[in-house]
């Protein structure tokens, strides 16, 4: 049981990823459907990630009453409802379907980091979650891949209703798992308070370490979720690419966002440690974010994946090491609420950052000058790193 756990997070963790990343691949197509702007798409992700913001410091206590799985497979749920409810053109329906799949996707990383904190060997820790971890690219590579064939095959509608099918599908293959991982679970706790759903958040922000993770993970998201929601409207607006060649560099820059997660915790593991990892990411991340002004829509497309790829490496593969560390610093019966509340902060990052630069975006008329701008968050988060006194 203990070997069928990764799988397992890594299939939840995957379709929860692919649940969020499929309406940004999806976007040039339901924006025009429903005659709104480029705008809208950082708004859709920023209203997906203020749920999940909640929903993770939630997820923790219902992980403490239901157990992992459980958690997990009434996340899965709740976002294959949120799909759903896209596959409807209208504009309430969509907002109602950003909410859902953020309230989804919130508990699964809690749930996965108990499950694995449980089942893993703490000399392992940093490889085995970033392989977990490894489930978020994968979903891009999913998304980006499953939605513009499903598009083409079925429409607009059958995108979202096609990617809710692979959520209820991971539910269905943690259920072998409840009855280990599920044992310890406490049925007469509480029902989660307002109090209660900030605690994960206050032990986080009295704990120094942890609060200069989650610091750094807050910028590092808005870079993330900048790069995987607007790559594909990059490439097909600034430089003219069909919707499908866009879908392809976006699931190539996931692939190598996946190679990333297992090369950073090998390397942060063995040579460089968190924190060194972490600062080296930050610049180039940086790097990458001020290359991408310069091509244009007669540039040679090999270039361009290449740049896609480096950025997807750097800017979707920090979060192994970084939620390792989280679980390593606490008791693994800690590591959901440790974790819960680092993603509050990292939830964060995503609701401001993608409207702001989707907003940036808009004033440039492009969104090359929006990357590059990236530079600046990421200065302050390269300076906090810099400047903390980790044990």
């Amino acid at each position: 049981m203990r070997r069928a756990t990764l799988p397992v997070t890594l299939f939840v963790q995957a379709a929860a990823s692919a649940a969020v990343i499929a309406p940004a691949v999806a976007a040039p197509r339901l924006v025009e459907r429903l005659h709104l702007g480029a705008t809208a798409v950082g708004l859709f992700v920023a209203l997906v990630y203020l749920a999940a913001m909640f929903a993770s410091p939630l997820g923790a206590q219902l992980v403490r009453r239901w157990g992992p799985i459980r958690a997990s497979q009434t996340a899965q749920c709740v976002s294959a409802a949120g799909l759903a409810l896209l596959a409807w053109p209208s504009v309430p329906a969509a907002v109602a379907g950003a909410l859902l799949i953020g309230l989804g996707y919130g508990p699964i990383t809690p749930a996965s980091s108990q499950m694995l904190s449980r089942t893993t060997d703490p000399r392992r820790y940093a490889l085995v979650f970033s392989v977990k971890q490894t489930g978020v690219p994968l979903g891009g590579v999913i998304a980006g891949l499953l939605v513009p064939a499903l598009i083409t095959a079925f429409g607009v509608a059958g995108a979202p209703l096609g990617v809710a099918l692979l959520c209820l599908l991971g539910a269905l293959a943690a259920w072998p798992l409840a009855a280990e991982l599920d044992r310890d679970r406490d049925a007469t706790s509480a029902w989660p308070t307002l109090r209660g759903l900030m605690a994960p958040v206050d032990f986080v922000a009295r704990h120094p370490v942890l609060r200069s993770l989650a610091l750094t993970s807050l910028v590092f998201s808005i870079v993330q979720l900048s790069l995987t929601s607007y790559l594909v409207s990059y490439l097909t607006g600034d430089l003219h690419w069909t919707l499908v060649a866009a879908g392809a560099a976006l699931s190539a820059s996931q692939v190598a966002g996946v190679a990333g997660r297992v090369v950073w915790g090998l390397v942060a593991d063995r040579w460089l440690g968190p924190r060194r990892m972490l600062m080296a990411l930050a610049l180039a991340m940086a790097g990458c974010g001020l290359a991408m002004p310069l091509p244009g829509p007669g540039s040679a497309a090999a270039p361009v994946i290449a740049l896609a790829c480096l950025f997807g490496a750097t800017a979707v593969g920090w979060n192994g090491v970084y939620l390792a560390t989280v679980a390593r610093l606490v008791p693994h019966e800690q590591a959901a609420t440790a974790t819960a509340g680092t993603l509050f902060f990292t939830f964060f990052g995503v609701v401001v950052g993608p409207p702001l630069f989707g907003a940036v975006g808009s004033a440039f008329g492009a969104l090359g000058p929006a990357f590059a701008l990236l530079a600046l968050p990421l200065g302050w988060g390269l300076w906090s790193l810099a400047r903390a006194r980790w044990a």
